[in-house]
């Protein structure tokens, strides 16, 4: 069996510790007890076969332990109302603060007319929130909740358009359909968006999905209010050492390409919209001050440990490699490769090779421990995997990977891993595309022992509540 930490290592606390630890549970601070119910598998040795399982259950997983079911699916169901509900679903996350933490799942459609999805766990039942094409949002890909209780989405696209390329919030997520506020917010650059996060100071970070793609940091001018978060703020870029390179490792800065309102700096090109509102270029941006430059960054999450350190974690689909971004000192980030095809298969402990194509979505569970999803496209037959790292030591370097999950439904790929924050046992995960054009919300469950234990820490635990998914390592 494949486990990252024991039992004993948490011999020295109390009972009820113990217990939670046990559990992985987050608290209210986002730090983390003990071992995630997911890291605990034996690793696969292969894909499973494409089209081999049913696609109301279609994943091989690595435990006996790990259940899965369809949550949701895109068919005319009476739980969509009746309707289909958009296409393509892709990344997922909930409401982690406020009203109703924990009971809402939230995606967009990666479509040519995109919409947002909002899932309600507690009656099984899905509604558009932002309806198709509003704003002529396109190719929706991003979904992260954030600090202030409110909603961020983005376009996964760059086009001669003017619509491409940007970032909205939906300050209101929990409104009825038809009562929804989704803003553009033209602060941030205009860059091809998947990945955005924030870390403890609320600096968010994004990256831009191209052949030649950067990774940005935006700095609020007032990271501490939600209502005017993105009124102002500087827009950075990521350079490893001199700049003007690719895929460079070690000591990096951060250069601006906006001043602290958000305007483009002399030589930063700008891009205008419809109704007066203007954009920085990011792309043209990043490459006017010589950023270092990545073969389609995608996702990325943080990761926090118990000493404050906080790290960045991206893939490069078209290299094959997950970084990892040291970002605790903002002036000097340290970039390093997390794991790559060298890095050790945990099943035969040879090193990957080609068995590891095109990561591309991030996950984090309860414990930190990162989890990558391959986007192999029609590069296989085979199934998608999603792997599982483990790094023992905490370093940001990988000492194996291991194939967690494949996916075998025909024409689809694995998309927007999602560990709930309030159930440290359950996690979900869109399968997108699918060939028979059902998209689905997969929910995997991890068994947990005692159920009468369980039901004791429910009540030790009333009231609990999780910040962002930025994540902290350790009790």
């Amino acid at each position: 069996m494949f486990v990252f930490q024991s039992v004993q290592q948490c011999a020295h606390r109390t009972p009820l510790t113990l217990l939670v630890a046990l559990l992985g549970v987050s608290t209210a601070t986002g730090a983390v007890a003990g071992p995630s119910p997911f890291e605990t598998f034996t690793p696969l040795a292969a894909s499973v076969p494409g089209g081999s399982l049913p696609e109301a259950a279609p994943l091989l997983l690595s435990s006996p332990k790990f259940k899965q079911k369809t949550l949701s699916a895109n068919d005319l169901g009476a739980a969509n109302g009746g309707v289909k509900l958009g296409d393509n679903w892709d990344m997922i996350t909930s409401n982690q603060n406020g009203p109703s933490a924990g009971r809402y799942l939230f995606n967009p459609y990666e479509t040519g007319t995109a919409g947002v999805k909002r899932f309600d766990r507690v009656t099984g039942t899905s509604v558009t929130i932002v309806p198709e094409g509003t704003q002529g949002f396109v190719k929706g890909d991003a979904s992260r909740w954030t600090p202030f209780g409110t909603y961020l989405t983005a376009e996964e696209s760059w086009g001669t358009g003017s619509s491409k390329g940007r970032l909205f919030e939906v300050t209101n997520p929990l409104a009825a359909p038809g009562a929804v506020n989704f803003v553009q917010r033209n602060v941030i650059p205009r860059v091809a968006h998947e990945g955005l996060a924030f870390d403890s100071a609320n600096n968010m970070y994004f990256i831009d999905e191209l052949n030649g793609g950067s990774i940005y940091r935006y700095t609020s001018a007032t990271p501490a209010n939600g209502s005017t978060f993105f009124n102002a703020g500087q827009t950075s870029v990521l350079k490893i050492g001199a700049g003007g390179n690719f895929e460079a490792t070690g000591a990096g800065t951060w250069v601006p390409i906006t001043d602290a309102s958000g305007s483009a700096l002399p030589g930063i090109p700008t891009i205008a919209f419809g109704g007066g509102l203007v954009s920085v270029d990011g792309r043209a941006g990043a490459a006017a001050v010589g950023a270092t430059a990545f073969n389609r960054p995608e996702d990325l999450e943080i990761q926090t440990l118990p000493d404050g350190t906080q790290r960045i974690y991206f893939g490069t689909t078209d290299t094959h490699k997950v970084f990892s971004l040291n970002v605790s000192s903002a002036g000097t980030p340290q970039l390093g490769i997390f794991f790559d095809q060298t890095t050790i298969d945990a099943a035969t402990g040879l090193p990957v090779g080609s068995a590891l194509m095109n990561p591309d979505n991030m996950a984090i569970d309860s414990n930190g421990n990162i989890y990558v999803l391959e986007d192999i496209g029609s590069i296989s037959s085979t199934g998608f995997d999603i792997w599982f790292a483990t790094d023992a030591d905490r370093d940001g370097v990988a000492e194996s990977i291991a194939r967690w999950a494949s996916l075998s439904t025909l024409g689809a790929e694995p998309t927007g891993l999602y560990f709930d924050p309030f159930r440290p046992n359950v996690a979900y995960i869109n399968v997108q595309h699918a060939a028979s054009d059902i998209d689905r919300t997969i929910q995997i469950t991890a068994d947990i022992p005692e159920p009468a234990t369980i039901a004791l820490l429910a009540v030790g635990l009333v009231g609990l509540t999780a910040t962002r998914r930025s994540h902290r390592i350790g009790a």
